[in-house]
């Protein structure tokens, strides 16, 4: 019994709790118009629009930067890319573009680069775009080749799949429903003034909001250093929405392709008021509650009504069907896997203290960068999140190189992330993927934490044409070998 209590319980309390703030802070804003965009790439986007920019056969000097650049407008974490990953790689994009969308995306958009440069420094959040990007190319370039076989078989199965919309161009009304998508998810996570700010604000009495907070506090530690977010009076009423969300969507979307019905319009109808409830600014005072409207509310609101308008006005019903159907698909693909790896995490998160990690990388060694990526996949932060916690590894004496293997793992290699990119690429796919994005994110903090220790550029240069020789003599082996298991 005391052993239950001592060590069993706190674990078990650390998924639960870790889990009630993910679920309070990220899954309506992030997570939810993820689903509805990848649902729309599916549903909407004819294959061709997709595989002229992003196929196994378009143009790699068209393909890779074109994932990389669509990958750096987005300001999410690993787990809303993914949805989003998971969107394109389904609609045709081959499996290298697709892959360097999926790393690019989480570890060096614009807003993850801004803030690493003003928290850290300039040079870290260079060598964190110049490394993301070139390495983010090379995996999927590898991964290519590697499963190029199989990448040509998928390709034929979805020229099958999506045979209805061959020869069409994408609607002119079916881009902009993707595009206010897009919008939608902006303004909702974006860290700008003009949407963070608050324009009014109403008060509603209720003598008990400051008790709810603080025993929440209590139940959910509220500590950004250490980067637990903690839940808000407002984060439990959206996991209640959150969960009659799923019930109303079970019961409308399951069988959409049999028509809409109220139970459709229902939950439609409670996900947009969630939405909005998610947008506003809560807080809680001795008086009450206290109600603000932010520009990201009226962002949101916008989004919305143009959504309605379009989807009543200009999208056909068999398009509408369409969309819900894909989009509930992935969220039956995905969701209880995220729920699942966030859990874990959360428990993983009060067994490993982060003073172990750092003790292990005070030096820029291999096993001081490998400890920098162990971290990344056991301590799993959301984006933006990741900054303050690497700020307080490097004034706790972490080298500025571990900590970049860090900033360049954790994004990518979550739990959570690894189960979910499984299900939809399956597992020979993703270790390989694993693999490589910690071998290339100890790389990268290896050359950044000598160039930092006063290496030469020239050592660093013929460390680095090391590196790629062995690696490119792995893949001649790894290419000779499929080249004979296939034939080809």
């Amino acid at each position: 019994m005391e052993f239950l209590s001592a060590y069993i319980l706190p674990v078990m309390y650390g998924g639960v709790g870790n889990l009630a703030a993910y679920l309070a802070a990220h899954v309506l804003l992030c997570l939810l118009p993820a689903f509805f965009i990848a649902g729309a790439m599916a549903a909407l986007i004819p294959k061709e629009t997709i595989t002229r920019f992003l196929g196994r056969t378009a143009p790699k000097t068209v393909a890779y930067p074109a994932a990389a650049a669509a990958g750096s407008l987005l300001a999410v974490c690993s787990c809303t890319i993914v949805p989003l990953f998971a969107g394109i790689y389904r609609k045709g994009a081959g499996l290298g573009p697709a892959i360097t969308f999926l790393f690019f995306a989480p570890a060096a958009n614009i807003l993850a680069l801004v803030y690493t440069g003003g928290v850290i420094g300039a040079d870290l959040a260079f060598a964190r775009l110049i490394l993301s990007l070139s390495f983010g190319i090379g995996i999927g370039l590898i991964m290519a080749l590697i499963f190029r076989a199989d990448d040509a078989a998928r390709d034929r199965a979805t020229d099958t799949l999506f045979a209805a919309q061959s020869g069409e161009g994408m609607r002119r009304a079916s881009l902009l429903f993707l595009l206010v998508w897009v919008a939608l998810l902006l303004a909702a996570t974006l860290k700008l003034d003009i949407l963070t700010g608050t324009y009014f604000r109403i008060e509603l009495p209720f003598a008990a909001a400051d008790a709810w907070q603080a025993a929440l506090d209590r139940l959910v530690p509220h500590d950004p250093g250490r980067g637990e977010e903690g839940v808000s009076v407002q984060g439990v009423v959206l996991i209640g929405l959150l969960a009659v969300i799923g019930v109303s969507a079970w019961r409308g979307l399951e069988n959409i392709q049999n028509g809409v019905d109220a139970w459709t319009r229902a939950s439609l109808a409670l996900i947009a008021s969630t939405l909005l409830f998610a947008a506003l600014s809560i807080e809680t005072g001795e008086e009450g509650l206290r109600i603000g409207f932010t520009g990201k509310f009226f962002g949101v609101a916008l989004a919305l009504g143009l959504l309605h308008f379009l989807a009543a006005k200009r999208l056909s019903d068999d398009e509408l069907r369409d969309w819900l159907w894909e989009s509930w698909r992935f969220v039956k693909q995905i969701f209880p896997l995220l729920v699942i790896g966030v859990f874990v995490v959360g428990m993983i998160r009060v067994v490993i203290r982060p003073e172990w990690i750092e003790a292990l990388a005070g030096t820029n060694s291999i096993l001081g960068n490998l400890a920098g990526v162990a971290f990344g996949v056991v301590m799993y932060f959301p984006t933006l999140v990741e900054v303050p916690i690497a700020k307080m590894f490097l004034d706790l004496g972490m080298h500025r190189g571990p900590l970049l293997a860090y900033l360049m793992s954790d994004p990518e290699l979550s739990l959570q992330s690894i189960l979910i990119i499984s299900a939809i690429i399956g597992r020979a796919k993703t270790g390989t993927y694993v693999g490589f994005v910690a071998l290339f994110s100890a790389a990268a903090g290896l050359i950044y934490g000598a160039w930092i220790d006063g290496t030469p550029l020239a050592v660093l240069g013929l460390w680095l044409g090391g590196f790629l020789v062995a690696l490119a003599a792995l893949l001649g082996v790894a290419h000779r070998r499929s080249t004979s298991l296939t034939g080809a």
